[in-house]
């Protein structure tokens, strides 16, 4: 049983951050039932749906409908946005029962050119607090010690003028109010076939209590493969239990149970190295 499975809803971003390498796969949003054949695959493999791997998933014009489509199936979904679109989306998302959680990368206000950092802020602990109020888990997300964080003092302070200091520190940071978070965090460097190998000492949760499919039913290791570098299988033309089968999938899961990485990918990983 997996803790998470990250399908990607779109592939399609409306920022260019600078922390976030992108994709250069062809644009594309799952159809309701092209996402329904895919969560359909996944159930009986894990509670946790996230609508994220690259792209953002508020963008897509059917969100209403896979949220509904997910509950259907008994997912609890999980969703990632970089937090621009949910004033115009909040109902949407406060009136779905499958919600559980909204995590919002506050770092991709870097790329929001022109854009004004107190209205941003604005929408999003907004929204914040009327998804606490729904029941629903909220944690504002600030990946970026050691890179971008030239704003990261105003944003903090934008976020204590709606959920007043002192905040309870947690295990990854600090709890600003029933159900909302904040977690600061490193920068770290994605996965890159072009990057020098940092070696094979390596341990990764990937594919011990997660995986990733892409737009195209592609399925990989983690959360991580941005371009499908590390491809087991799609999922539209076999099953999960198949595809975690392959001898690809077994040596990568266990050279990660012995602290190794056997993956060129996973050799170039900064984000795994902090599991070394």
């Amino acid at each position: 049983m997996l803790r998470k499975a990250y399908l990607e809803i779109t592939n399609v971003c409306n920022l260019s951050c600078a922390f976030c390498p992108g994709t250069k796969r062809t644009a594309r949003f799952l159809t309701p039932g092209e996402f329904r054949q895919l969560a359909g695959k996944l159930r009986g493999h894990t509670e946790y749906l996230y609508f994220h791997l690259m792209g953002e998933p508020l963008l897509h014009p059917a969100l209403e409908t896979l949220l509904n489509i997910a509950g259907e199936l008994k997912f609890k979904v999980m969703l990632t946005t970089n937090g621009t679109l949910l004033p115009e989306r909040q109902s949407i998302l406060l009136a779905s029962p499958a919600l559980h959680k909204v995590n919002i990368s506050l770092q991709s206000f870097e790329a929001n050119v022109g854009g004004d950092l107190g209205t941003y802020l604005k929408g999003c602990t907004d929204f914040a607090a009327a998804a606490a109020k729904a029941g629903k888990l909220c944690e504002f997300r600030l990946w970026n010690r050691g890179g971008w964080e030239t704003m990261n003092g105003t944003i903090r302070s934008g976020l204590a003028e709606s959920f007043p200091e002192p905040w309870t520190p947690s295990r990854n940071g600090y709890r600003l109010a029933e159900r909302v978070w904040l977690e600061p965090g490193d920068r770290f460097d994605w996965p890159d076939l072009a990057l020098p190998s940092l070696g094979e000492r390596c341990f990764c949760y990937g594919l011990r209590d997660q995986i990733g499919v892409l737009c195209d039913g592609t399925v990989v290791p983690c959360c991580l493969d941005r371009e499908g570098a590390v491809a087991l299988g799609n999922l539209f033309d076999e099953e999960l239990s198949e595809i975690m089968s392959t001898e690809r999938a077994r040596a990568i899961y266990e050279g990660f149970s012995q602290r190794r990485a056997v993956e060129a990918l996973c050799q170039r990983c900064g984000y795994a190295r902090r599991f070394s």
